[in-house]
C-alpha cells in the first residue's frame, strides 16, 4: 500500500500497481517515496483529468455489460473511480499551498 498525504486533507491509500499508475500519469517517477509540489500540482492535476476523460470516453464507446458477458467478470474499477480521491486531494493541497507526500 502507498499513501498519498497532505496536510491539507486526509490521505489517500493505494494498493502500489494503482499508485504506480497514477504516479505515472502524473509524469512522476515510481518511487517508494516521493513528493508533488504546490508548483507541480497545476500539471499532476491537468494530466489525472485528461487521463479521467480520456478513460471515460472509452467506456462510453463499449456497450454496457460487454466485459461481463464476453469474460464473466464484472466490470473493472474505472480510472476515474481511482484517480478522483488522488486529484480531490492535489486540488485541496494547491488550494493551501501544501505539498503532497507519498510513501509506504
Amino acid at each position: 500500500m502507498i499513501t498519498f498525504q497532505s496536510d491539507a486533507s486526509g490521505d489517500v491509500m493505494m494498493f502500489d500497481e494503482v499508485a504506480h499508475r497514477m504516479m505515472e500519469i502524473m509524469g512522476k517517477e515510481r518511487t517508494v517515496r516521493g513528493v508533488v509540489t504546490v508548483e507541480q500540482m497545476p500539471e499532476c492535476i491537468a494530466r489525472l483529468k485528461a487521463a479521467i476523460a480520456e478513460d471515460r470516453a472509452k467506456a462510453h464507446g463499449k456497450p454496457q455489460g460487454e466485459e461481463e458477458e464476453e469474460t464473466g467478470v464484472a466490470a473493472r474499477v474505472s480510472l476515474a473511480q481511482r484517480a478522483l480521491p488522488l486529484v480531490e486531494l492535489l486540488e485541496r493541497s494547491l488550494q493551501r499551498e501544501k505539498p503532497v507526500l507519498w510513501g509506504v
